[in-house]
C-alpha cells in the first residue's frame, strides 16, 4: 500500500486551565512566539516550522467556526506529555536554564546507548521533555 506524502507533526496540543499562566510559563522557559491570543486559546511558535496550542479546558468542546469551515470540537483532561527535541551540546545548558528558572527537573534519563532527556512539569502538571538525538532510530 502506498501512502500519500506526509511532512510531520504541525501543531499539537495541551489543554490548561489558565491560558495566561501556561502562556507565560512557554515562552519564560521556551522563548515560544505567540502567534494568536483569544478567551479559548494561545498559538505559539516553535522552532523547526510546528505550533503549540494551548486551549482552555472546556474551550473547544464544541465545533468552532473558521474562515472557511468549522473545526471539530476536541478537548483531553489529565496529564499529558510533550518532548521537545535539542542538540547534543545544550542538554547541560538545558539543565542549568531551568533551574535557573526554578524549574524542579523531574527526571534524567540516560537511554542505553542512545540519547538522554530531562523530564520537568508545566503549570498544569503536564510532562514536559527535552531529549537529544538518538532516543529514537528516526532521530
Amino acid at each position: 500500500m502506498t501512502h500519500p506524502r506526509l511532512n510531520g507533526i504541525m501543531e499539537t496540543s495541551l489543554y490548561v486551565a489558565d491560558l495566561d499562566a501556561s502562556q507565560a510559563f512557554y515562552q519564560r522557559v521556551f522563548g515560544f512566539e505567540l502567534f494568536l491570543s483569544d478567551h479559548r486559546m494561545r498559538t505559539l511558535g516553535v522552532p523547526g516550522g510546528q505550533v503549540l496550542l494551548l486551549f482552555r479546558h472546556g474551550g473547544s468542546v464544541q465545533p468552532s467556526p473558521a474562515p472557511g469551515g468549522m473545526i471539530p470540537a476536541h478537548d483531553a483532561h489529565g496529564q499529558q506529555h510533550l518532548c521537545f527535541a535539542i542538540p547534543w551540546m545544550a542538554l547541560a545548558d538545558w539543565e542549568r536554564h531551568l533551574r535557573d528558572l526554578g524549574v524542579e527537573l523531574e527526571s534524567r534519563v540516560n537511554w542505553p546507548g542512545r540519547g538522554s532527556s530531562l523530564y520537568f512539569r508545566d503549570p498544569d502538571g503536564h510532562s514536559l521533555e527535552v531529549a537529544t538525538p538518538g532516543l529514537w532510530p528516526n532521530l
